[in-house]
């Protein structure tokens, strides 16, 4: 599997639809949405994502190698996360490879909409915690840090 993986042409429409439910206050399923500042323009940039526990924390993974959001994540290193009508802003906080492996074991046992995306994306084959784990270094993960409820 190549790094430069592109996303798949339905996402960017899907992302659009799953933002423009969020802003009328309908949440899309276990999806949530986060905003953070470009890393170019500046501007909000918002996309949907799962995030899920693990032993206490709140964490996200990248769907695919090189993701812009991952990017302007990472550069910003703080955000706003939206489910419905809520917001809560969030420190964002990228995991080391090593951080990352037990963290990937989990989602592919608590996200199962991220797994059948990797698997449709031929990131995986078989959604496998084993499969998910190997993908660390090559899968941005993030912890989700609530600082402080969101106007």
């Amino acid at each position: 599997m190549s790094d430069d993986l592109k996303p798949p042409t339905w996402l960017k429409p899907m992302n659009k639809l799953v933002v423009a439910l969020g802003r009328l206050g309908v949440p899309a399923g276990p999806s949530q949405v986060l905003t953070v500042p470009g890393r170019k323009t500046g501007q909000p940039r918002s996309t949907p994502m799962t995030p899920f526990e693990h032993g206490g924390a709140l964490y996200t993974v990248a769907g695919y190698p090189g993701a812009d959001w991952a990017a302007n994540a990472r550069a910003a290193g703080t955000g706003v996360l939206t489910r419905g009508r809520r917001s809560r802003r969030v420190r964002i906080v990228e995991l080391t490879v090593d951080q990352s492996r037990p963290v990937l074991r989990a989602f592919a046992e608590k996200v199962p909409v991220g797994v059948g995306f990797a698997k449709r994306s031929g990131l995986v084959t078989d959604g496998t915690p084993d499969e998910f784990e190997a993908l660390a270094g090559r899968l941005a993960v993030f912890e989700l840090r609530f600082v402080e409820p969101h106007p």
